[in-house]
């Protein structure tokens, strides 16, 4: 069984990684490599109740990871209908292709460190839509945004699920793990965008500019409110989830209804047809709901392959044959380029507990910063690269071919700078 399973995952991420080749949607490959891994899992199982309460379980996870999704890409379609990123893209007058990247990459990162890297990312793929029309040259930021947006997640509570699932397990503290990956997350990226400045010349060129006639509808006064309470919106789920201790798409559903609330006033005193230009229910229309399925067909495959106990094996495979934590922090990186991250650090945690390894030990901050940039090596490695792929239709092997290196890079580099200030200085 475990066999036949583990073939339908690769000849399903085989599918997915050639969608341009055989010319089959990717979310379609996703699903049902999702629904046959599964398929496959209750008929080889005697105990069906067992399997279908796994799935069920599973199933509790990953909506809370897809409503949030979709709260996170509505509120941004919000703003956009509203043309409130003109807010920030009318102060970036740069067109300069290195200066931008830089100026690009580095807001990404503290952006991503303050919100997530998911919904950074789909926030800063809608701005760079507003500051690119080259779609080879928006692809390329695209993806540079995905290695901000990661390694920025790295190094705060809040910034990436995996950090997130750490903090909460108590094996990670706020100060000390702020303190301690700040350094390796930016060198993280300072490393591969050194490197490419080299390689960037020239000039990008910007839109066209937006239509008078939507314009016409609406006023820098409602512009600037939508945008900022959009912002305040996303910014303040964290702070929710701290609070209120319920899973963060809560917390995006509420904005949501919020802004939804706002935009229903604004607009109250429009004609039928202007008004629902501005709408939610307009908004969701311009979703790419393949993207939604996309992710949900591919972390529903990984579910089955934790589920029947694969990762977990691999995990006790690394310790047994790796001996040092370094390496074991690092391989499981890797592999989460692979295999989703969430999955991979839980099993960890199953695997050692506090008395092995105490709250903020060198592992356990290790794992933090491996486990949220490692993803960035393959486009389908983390939740912010899966988000970027739907959005901008980006080719696993081009990405591959173009990003992959240059994420490696700064990969390792950053994990050179963490062992080395652990060596030097203690941290």
């Amino acid at each position: 069984m475990t066999i036949l399973i583990s073939t339908i995952f690769v000849l399903g991420y085989l599918a997915i990684a050639f969608e341009h080749s055989i010319k089959v949607n990717k979310a379609a490959a996703a699903l049902i490599t999702g629904v046959l891994c599964w398929t496959t899992y209750i008929l080889f199982t005697p105990d069906k109740d067992f399997v279908s309460e796994q799935l069920m379980l599973h199933m509790g996870d990953l909506s809370g990871i897809l409503f949030f999704l979709l709260g996170a890409m509505t509120i941004v379609e919000l703003i956009d209908a509203h043309e409130g990123f003109e807010i920030i893209t009318s102060r970036i007058q740069q067109t300069n292709k290195v200066k931008l990247l830089w100026i690009v990459s580095i807001f990404t990162f503290f952006l991503s460190s303050i919100l997530d890297n998911l919904t950074t990312t789909i926030v800063m793929v809608s701005l760079l839509r507003k500051l690119i029309k080259d779609d080879k040259d928006r692809l390329f930021y695209t993806s540079l945004v995905v290695i901000a947006a990661n390694a920025g997640g790295a190094w705060t509570p809040i910034g990436d699920v995996t950090t997130t699932m750490l903090w909460i397990g108590g094996q990670i503290t706020t100060a000390n793990i702020m303190m301690k990956l700040f350094l390796p997350s930016i060198i993280c990226l300072v490393v591969p965008l050194a490197f490419l400045s080299f390689k960037l010349k020239g000039d990008v060129g910007r839109p066209n500019q937006k239509s008078v006639s939507k314009s016409q509808l609406l006023s820098q006064r409602h512009q600037s409110i939508i945008f900022s309470s959009g912002v305040l919106v996303l910014i303040l789920v964290p702070v929710f989830k701290t609070l209120t201790h319920l899973p963060p798409y809560m917390g995006i559903l509420l904005g949501l209804g919020i802004l939804w609330i706002i935009t229903e006033v604004i607009h109250r005193k429009k004609e039928a047809e202007a008004r629902h230009s501005f709408s939610v229910v307009q908004a969701l229309r311009k979703i790419e709901f393949s993207s939604i399925l996309f992710f949900l067909g591919i972390l529903v495959s990984i579910a089955a392959l934790e589920s029947i106990g694969l990762l977990s094996q691999a995990a006790n495979w690394m310790t047994v044959n790796m001996h040092s934590e370094a390496n074991i922090a690092i391989s499981l990186g890797l592999l989460s380029s692979i295999i989703d991250n969430v999955p991979l650090v839980a099993a960890v945690q199953g695997m050692f507990d506090l008395s092995q390894y105490p709250t903020d030990h060198y592992f356990w901050e290790f794992l933090s910063y491996t486990a949220g940039t490692g993803g960035s090596c393959l486009i389908i490695g983390s939740a912010a690269g899966v988000a970027a792929m739907g959005m901008e239709k980006i080719s696993f092997f081009w990405y591959m071919k173009k990003i992959t290196f240059w994420a490696l890079l700064g990969y390792f580099a950053g994990a050179f700078m963490y062992i080395l200030q652990h060596k030097l200085l203690g941290l």
